[in-house]
């Protein structure tokens, strides 16, 4: 398609000959307005002057007579002007006047006309055009007084000429913007298009042009950009998913395997095949758990839990999984303690639930009691693990502080991606996904996982926002058993 074709196609141009057509009509209807009342007072202007010769007139008649009407009349038609005078005998017989010819019967109908005629003096054979009145005196004499329309006509040939060429400038400055406007868009279509087709040979770094006018292709482009933005952060994640997927599923994976061939290649008893499948059992779980989380976070990341929002207590949650968690902490040497006041929050109540279970179950690993220097082991007061829900203003906090060695300022941003693990939890099972479903589920509410120093430990806090409004309804208690997630 050549250039010309590519800019009558643009939409920009097609509206730019939409409101060209538009003015264009305007503006001859608004001349053609002004030329009809111009016609219109010219006319009223014409009859008034004519009434009032016409009184004048048959009032010297009246007094004079005939004599006195014929040395009016001769006089008047001597003066210079547009005005036409003709006096006639009840036969027709012109007795004095300036007109020459009439057009047959003017003379014979009473009142007002339009007619052609021509001057005594006028050397040419052209006829001229003008508005007379005819008047029956007594005695049956004639009198005729009108004026010439040439001056109407010479007002209208200057309107109508005007308005062609007013008419033509709006066409040419119309079609010159248009061809201006078109083309300026076309140019920043033409670069968000070869934007657009890098994108999709597949280098998504590519943005689209943004220009400094901040109208609506300017809007679109930032949209746009956010969105990119938004995708090559997504297809960074599934990258690094599939990476850390057959980087980390690959040691279970094979783990299973070569477990399953040992128990074929021995021939044990049959605890020893029942310790195999125990522990291929165990291995499989783990992989399921890895996977649940996985989808889980996917769910989240993608808004596909946003249509199962429901009224409920975050309170209420938080005791759930302390009454959960409490005798897993009591194992391993810890207390866990709850500290909830009522808040009602609208959410999506299994994914709150499993996000506050991923980061208790966070804190009972990375917290438990360890041997210090001297062979001295920290008692289980020193190790306590606190579950809070409160409200701060229009925002819920649901938070687990411990007293673990916590996570370095300069790692937490790192901690919450996928299956990443710092090197002081290296050593313990687990698959590193625990802090990425809680800050995708934070996401997802609009909120955010906040990480923060204990002095010493963690405290991590689900920021979701609260609902608003003091006569809240908060849904029934539901059971929380959330999935177990490394």
């Amino acid at each position: 398609m050549t250039a010309f074709g590519k800019l009558v196609r643009t939409t920009a141009f097609r509206l730019t000959l939409v409101y060209l057509l538009l003015f264009a009509m305007f503006a001859a209807s608004l001349l053609a307005y002004f030329a009809w009342n111009t016609r219109r007072l010219i006319t009223e202007e014409i009859t008034q002057t004519v009434n009032a010769e016409t009184s004048e007139i048959s009032e010297i008649y009246g007094r004079r007579g005939l004599r006195g009407l014929v040395l009016a009349i001769e006089y008047r038609a001597l003066r210079p002007g547009a005005n036409l005078y003709l006096v006639t005998t009840p036969t027709g017989q012109a007795i004095a006047g300036n007109v020459g010819s009439l057009a047959p019967g003017v003379m014979a109908t009473r009142g007002w006309s339009e007619t052609a005629y021509r001057r005594l003096e006028d050397a040419d054979d052209r006829d001229h055009r003008a508005l007379v009145r005819v008047t029956e005196l007594e005695n049956g004499f004639r009198l005729l007084i009108g004026r010439d329309l040439a001056e109407r006509r010479r007002l209208f040939g200057i309107v109508a000429k005007a308005a062609q060429w007013s008419i033509l400038i709006v066409v040419v400055l119309g079609l010159g913007g248009g061809v201006f406007v078109a083309r300026r868009v076309l140019r920043r279509i033409d670069a968000m298009t070869g934007t657009a087709q890098r994108i999709m040979s597949g280098d998504l770094s590519e943005r689209l042009p943004v220009g400094r006018s901040g109208d609506e292709l300017d809007r679109l482009a930032e949209n746009l950009n956010a969105m990119l933005e938004r995708i090559e952060a997504l297809m960074a994640g599934l990258k690094e998913v599939s990476d850390n997927i057959a980087h980390d599923l690959k040691t279970p994976l094979t783990r299973l395997r070569n477990r399953a061939e040992e128990a074929l290649a021995k021939s044990g008893c049959e605890a020893d095949y029942r310790a195999a499948l125990e522990r291929t059992i165990e291995e499989s779980d783990g992989l399921i758990r890895t996977f649940n989380a996985l989808l889980m976070i996917a769910r989240a990341e993608s808004g596909q839990a946003r249509g199962n929002m429901d009224d409920f207590d975050a309170a209420e949650v938080a005791n759930g999984i302390h009454e959960l968690y409490e005798p897993l902490a009591e194992d391993d040497g810890m207390t866990l303690k709850v500290k909830a006041e009522p808040t009602p929050i609208h959410a999506n109540r299994e994914l709150v639930s499993q996000a506050l279970a991923n980061l208790v179950e966070n804190a009972i690993k990375y917290g438990k009691p360890v041997a210090q220097t001297g062979g001295t082991v920290v008692s289980m007061e020193a190790r306590p693990i606190l579950i809070e829900a409160r409200r701060d203003g229009d925002q819920v906090l649901l938070s687990v502080t411990d007293r673990g060695p916590g996570i370095p300022e300069a790692d937490r941003k790192h901690a919450v991606e996928r299956f990443v693990r710092l090197e002081a939890s290296r050593t313990l099972p687990g698959s590193g996904l625990g802090l990425s479903l809680a800050s995708a589920v934070a996401t997802l509410h609009g909120g955010e996982l906040k990480l923060g120093d204990a002095q010493p430990g963690l405290v991590a806090t689900l920021v979701l926002p609260a609902r608003a409004g003091a006569g809240d309804r908060v849904a029934p208690p539901i059971p929380d058993v959330p999935q177990k997630v490394a």
